[in-house]
């Protein structure tokens, strides 16, 4: 027969148990949790070396729902933000890789877009080629717009020279 708790139980445990690891990491050393962190890190890594692919991918499968919600919920400034913080994070990374870093995740990139048209229908591949050539006619507009605004600039200027 079990032992009878005592004391407090079920939620209210584990409430004060993050009130109190909360109280501890507002203490805590950048040291010290730079290795908590890692340390969590590390026993992710461990868990999922040993997890199999069926719970893998109901993992992944799980946290793809809920960034999925999380999107579908923010506000339009919520999404420019994660996205700007997201850019800087690309950029940083960028502006630290070496050369050989770079050509390597720009041959990954181009693997990935070649399987992803090798694996697409007929209809998926005219779709992209169509928003390709809309793509093209909106940049060659916006050049000649450009030229034009130049042109018109130009001019104006000139004819206040001569004035």
């Amino acid at each position: 027969m079990p032992k009878r708790k005592r004391g407090i139980t079920g939620d209210a445990a584990s409430k004060r148990e993050a009130i109190r690891k909360r109280e501890r990491r507002v203490v805590e050393t950048e040291e010290e949790r730079n290795r908590r962190l890692s340390t969590t890190a590390q026993r992710g890594q461990d868990r999922r070396a040993e997890e199999t692919d069926e719970p893998s991918n109901s993992r992944v499968s799980d946290m793809a729902q809920r960034g999925q919600e999380r999107r579908a919920e923010e506000t339009e400034e919520q999404r420019n933000s994660r996205l700007a913080v997201m850019g800087q994070g690309s950029q940083q990374r960028r502006a630290e890789e070496t050369e050989e870093q770079r050509n390597s995740r720009l041959v990954i990139m181009a693997q990935r877009g070649q399987e992803r048209r090798a694996e697409g229908t007929n209809e998926q591949r005219n779709s992209r080629l169509s928003a390709m050539l809309q793509h093209a006619r909106k940049r060659r507009l916006n050049v000649i717009e450009g030229q034009n605004h130049h042109q018109i600039q130009t001019f104006y200027t000139a004819r206040t020279d001569f004035n």
